[in-house]
C-alpha cells in the first residue's frame, strides 16, 4: 500500500513547475492522486530540462547518422569511430556539450564547476577517458555592476574543477552582449576516447540484477535544480542559491578511475551518471531504456545529512554520483574497487519486470508509479511559432576613415580582445597530449599515435537573432571551417541550444529557425549531430536584466587529423610570404562587429552561408594542407579580413603589408564578415600547384599582400594606414586585465 498522500494543492503543483493540465495527465497516468514524492518525480522528469517537451518535435529534424557514427542522440553522449589506436584496436571519440546557465548566474563558481563535473560524467559513464574540456561562455555588458563577479566566478570555477580533476581545458569562446545581463550562459563540453568494444550504455536489464549506488553521499544540495533550470528568473533569483549543487573535483577524479577500473571487467550491465534530477532521472532512464521496472530501498542510499526524506533523496542533485546495474555475484568485486578509491558503494535496489518505479523508505512504500509516463509519454508540445522577420538590407553604409585605427579598436573590443586572462587559469597541458590550443581548433593527440582529435566550439548569436535560419547554418559551418583550417576532417557535432521562453511564439520561431539552418548545414557538410542539450527559459526579470538572451545554439565540433606533421596553425611562418584569401569575398557588413563597435549599429541581415561553396572551399583547403602547400591558415569570422590578419600576425609576431588592390570599398573589403573564407600563406615552390588546384576546384583565390617585419600596413590609394604589432598587442591584451582589476591578479 502506498502511504496516504497529503493533499496536493494547486499551489504545490505550480511550485513544482507543472501546469494544471500536466497535473491532470499525471492523475490519469497513475489512476489516482500522486503523493508528494511521486509529484516531485514527475515534476523533474517532465521539466523542460529533462523532457525537452517544447523542442523534441523539432529536434527530430536533425541528421544524426553517418557511417562513422556509432551512437547518436539518446545516450549520455555521442560516439564516433576515429580509427585505430597504437595497438591496432578500434577507438571511438565520445563527446557532448551541456548547459549550466541558471546555476552559474546564481552561484557562478559552483555553477560553472559542477557544469564541468556533470559533462565529464556524461563521457566517462560510457567508458571513455576524458581527454579534453572546452567551454562556451556568454556574459552581459562588461560594465554591468554584476558582470565582473560573474566572470571571475565562472572562470575560476571552470579552472578550479578542470585543473583538479586532471583533464585539460583546450578551447572555447566568450561573447558579451547586453541581452545576457540577467542570464549568462555557461556551456561545457568534454571529449573522451574509448575502445570501441568497451563502450557502456544505460539500458538496465536482467530481472533480479542488483542496482548499485557509487560515489559521494547524497545531501540536500541541488534539490529542484532541474525544475529551476526550466523556468525564467524572477526578482528572487538570489533565493534560489540552495538549488545550486556543490562540486568536489578530487572525488570526481577518484570516481573516474574507479569506474574505468570496473569497466575493464565484465561486471557492469548498465551505468548512468546522476546529473539533472539526480537519482530520479538516472533510475528512470535506465529502467525505461531497458523496458524493465525498478525497486529502490531508500534507507540504503548513502546520506551525508540526517533525516533525509525519500523526496529529498530522489530530487537531490549532489555531485559525483553514479548508478549501475551489475551482474549477479559481482557486488563484492565491485565494492572492493570503490573501497580502494575511498568512495561510497551500496546496493540500493533490484531490477524488476513490473515496468514500475517502486520506492521503499522506513518500511513503507512511498512511491509506486508506472515508468512509461515518466519518460516515453512525457508531454510533447508543438508550440505556436512565428518566423523572425527578415532584416532590411543595410543602407547608408559608412566608410572607414582609418583602417588601422579601426582595427586597433576592434582588437581591444570585448568580443575580439585576447582571452589570455581566461585561458591562463586553465591547465591546457595536463595529460601531455595537447598539441595546439588557440587559433581555429584545438588539437589533442590520440595517445600513443601521430594522429589527433581536432575540436572547436562556435556560435554567433547576433547572426541568429537577426536571421535564425542563417545563424543556425553559420554556427555549424564555422566549427566545420575551424576544424578544416588546421588540416583535420570534421566528423560530427554536439550542441547546446540556449533560448528564452518557448511559450512566446517569436522565441519558439527562433528555435525552429535555428534548428532548420543547423539541419541544412549538417546535411550539406556531411556533419551529423550525435549528442546535445536544450536550455530554455533563459531570460530574466531580475534587476539589471529584463530581456531574453539572444538565440544561442552553441555548436561543438570534433574531427580527426591523421598526420600531425601536416597540421597548421594561424601564425605566419616567415616574412616575405604571399598572403591569399581563399573563397568568395562579398564585403558583407550587416551585423558585423565593425558596424557595432565603430558605429554603434546592430543592423542589416547577417552574412549568407552558401553551403555548397562552403563544402567546396573547405575540402580544397583541407587537401591543400595535407599536400603540404599551406603553411598558415585562418578562417575569417568576427571583424572580417582585417581582424583575421591581425590575429595571424600577433600569433607569430610577424606583420603584413596589405595591397591596395581590393574588390570592394575599404570597409567592406577589410571588415566584411564573409563566410566560407580563409586566409592562407603558401610555400613559394607550391604556389603554382596551389593556384592550379584552386582553379580546377572552382575555388576563388585573391592575393592580399605579403608578410613583413613588425607592423600591419594597409596600402590605400590616398595614404598608408599602419599600426605596429606592439601597439596592437597592447590593445588586444589590455581589455580583460583592465576589466577584472584586482581579480586579474588571481590568474
Amino acid at each position: 500500500m502506498t502511504q496516504p498522500a497529503p493533499a496536493i494543492t494547486p499551489e504545490i503543483v505550480a511550485e513544482h513547475g507543472l501546469s494544471p493540465q500536466e497535473y491532470e495527465r499525471i492523475v490519469a497516468a497513475i489512476g489516482r492522486e500522486p503523493n508528494l514524492v511521486e509529484l516531485g518525480i514527475f515534476s523533474v522528469m517532465w521539466s523542460e530540462h529533462c523532457s525537452y517537451k517544447s523542442s523534441r518535435i523539432h529536434l527530430k529534424k536533425l541528421p544524426t547518422e553517418a557511417p562513422w557514427v556509432i551512437c547518436g542522440p539518446g545516450e549520455n553522449a555521442g560516439v564516433i569511430d576515429i580509427g585505430e589506436g597504437p595497438d591496432g584496436k578500434k577507438l571511438a571519440a565520445i563527446f557532448k556539450m551541456e548547459s549550466h546557465n541558471h546555476p552559474s548566474y546564481i552561484e557562478p563558481y559552483q555553477g560553472a564547476a559542477t557544469g564541468v563535473g556533470g559533462i565529464l560524467r556524461d563521457v566517462f559513464t560510457m567508458g571513455a577517458r576524458p581527454v579534453a574540456n572546452l567551454n562556451a561562455l556568454r556574459f552581459g555588458r562588461p560594465d554591468h555592476p554584476k558582470m565582473r563577479h560573474l566572470i571571475a566566478g565562472v572562470v575560476h570555477g571552470i579552472g578550479g574543477y578542470g585543473n583538479c580533476v586532471g583533464v585539460p581545458t583546450v578551447g572555447g569562446e566568450v561573447n558579451f552582449h547586453k541581452a545576457y545581463d540577467g542570464n549568462i550562459l555557461v556551456n561545457a563540453m568534454t571529449v573522451g576516447v574509448a575502445e570501441q568494444d568497451r563502450i557502456f550504455y544505460s539500458a538496465a536489464s536482467g530481472v533480479g540484477n542488483p542496482i548499485v549506488y557509487v560515489g559521494s553521499k547524497t545531501g540536500r544540495d541541488g534539490i529542484h535544480g532541474a525544475t529551476m533550470a526550466s523556468a525564467d528568473f524572477g526578482e528572487d533569483a538570489e533565493e534560489k542559491r540552495p538549488t545550486v549543487q556543490v562540486g568536489d573535483p578530487f572525488t570526481e577524479k577518484l570516481l573516474i578511475e574507479a569506474c574505468l577500473e570496473l569497466m575493464a571487467s565484465d561486471a557492469i550491465v548498465a551505468i548512468q551518471d546522476m546529473g539533472a534530477a539526480g537519482l530520479t532521472s538516472s533510475s528512470v532512464e535506465m529502467a525505461s531504456k531497458g523496458g524493465v521496472g525498478i525497486h529502490l530501498r531508500m534507507d540504503d542510499v548513502p546520506q551525508r545529512e540526517t533525516g533525509m526524506t525519500a523526496y529529498e533523496m530522489m530530487l537531490s542533485e549532489s555531485q559525483e554520483r553514479m548508478l549501475m546495474v551489475l551482474k549477479p555475484g559481482k557486488e563484492e568485486f565491485a565494492k572492493a574497487i570503490f573501497k580502494k578509491w575511498e568512495l561510497d558503494f551500496a546496493v540500493i535496489g533490484t531490477v524488476t519486470d513490473t515496468g514500475r518505479m517502486v520506492l521503499e523508505h522506513g518500511g513503507e512504500i512511498v512511491c509506486d508509479i508506472p515508468l512509461a509516463p515518466l519518460a516515453d509519454d512525457a508531454p510533447l508540445y508543438d508550440r505556436p511559432h512565428v518566423p523572425t522577420p527578415k532584416r532590411a538590407p543595410l543602407t547608408d553604409v559608412p566608410e572607414t576613415k582609418d583602417v588601422a585605427a579601426d582595427l586597433k579598436t576592434l582588437m581591444g573590443s570585448p568580443d575580439i580582445a585576447s582571452r589570455r586572462w581566461i585561458w591562463e587559469q586553465y591547465d591546457s597541458q595536463v595529460g601531455a597530449d595537447t598539441v595546439q590550443t588557440g587559433g581555429d581548433a584545438a588539437l589533442v593527440r590520440i595517445h600513443g599515435t601521430n594522429r589527433a582529435l581536432a575540436m572547436s566550439t562556435d556560435c554567433t548569436p547576433r547572426y541568429c537573432h537577426a536571421d535564425p535560419v542563417e545563424g543556425g547554418r553559420q554556427a555549424v559551418a564555422e566549427t566545420w571551417r575551424n576544424i578544416t583550417a588546421v588540416g583535420a576532417t570534421p566528423l560530427a557535432i554536439t550542441n547546446c541550444l540556449n533560448f528564452a521562453n518557448p511559450q512566446r511564439p517569436e522565441i519558439m520561431g527562433q528555435i525552429v529557425g535555428c534548428l532548420e539552418g543547423m539541419a541544412e548545414a549538417c546535411r550539406a557538410l556531411d556533419y551529423p549531430i550525435v549528442s546535445g542539450n536544450v536550455s530554455l527559459y533563459n531570460e530574466s526579470k531580475a534587476t539589471g536584466g529584463g530581456s531574453a538572451i539572444l538565440p544561442t545554439p552553441a555548436i561543438g565540433g570534433v574531427g580527426v587529423i591523421d598526420d600531425l606533421t601536416r597540421a597548421v596553425g594561424i601564425g605566419f611562418r616567415r616574412t616575405g610570404d604571399i598572403v591569399l584569401a581563399v573563397g568568395e569575398r562579398m564585403g558583407h557588413l550587416g551585423q558585423s562587429i565593425w558596424l557595432r563597435e565603430i558605429h554603434g549599429r546592430e543592423e542589416g541581415p547577417p552574412p549568407p552561408v552558401d553551403l555548397r561553396a562552403e563544402k567546396r572551399t573547405g575540402d580544397f583547403i583541407r587537401k591543400s594542407i595535407n599536400q603540404g602547400w599551406i603553411t598558415a591558415c585562418h578562417d575569417v569570422s568576427d571583424g572580417g579580413v582585417a581582424v583575421a590578419l591581425a590575429e595571424m600576425a600577433l600569433a607569430s609576431n610577424i606583420g603584413v603589408l596589405v595591397s591596395e588592390e581590393q574588390p570592394f570599398g575599404i570597409a567592406e573589403s577589410f571588415f566584411g564578415e564573409d563566410q566560407g573564407l580563409y586566409l592562407v600563406t603558401v610555400c613559394d615552390t607550391c604556389l603554382a600547384d596551389f593556384l592550379d588546384a584552386a582553379n580546377r576546384a572552382d575555388v576563388p583565390v585573391d592575393p592580399l599582400g605579403r608578410t613583413i617585419k613588425d607592423r600591419i600596413v594597409f596600402e590605400l590609394p590616398d595614404s598608408d594606414h599602419q599600426v605596429t604589432l606592439a601597439e596592437m598587442r597592447a590593445a588586444h591584451e589590455g581589455f580583460f586585465p583592465k576589466l577584472m582589476g584586482a581579480d586579474a591578479a588571481l590568474a
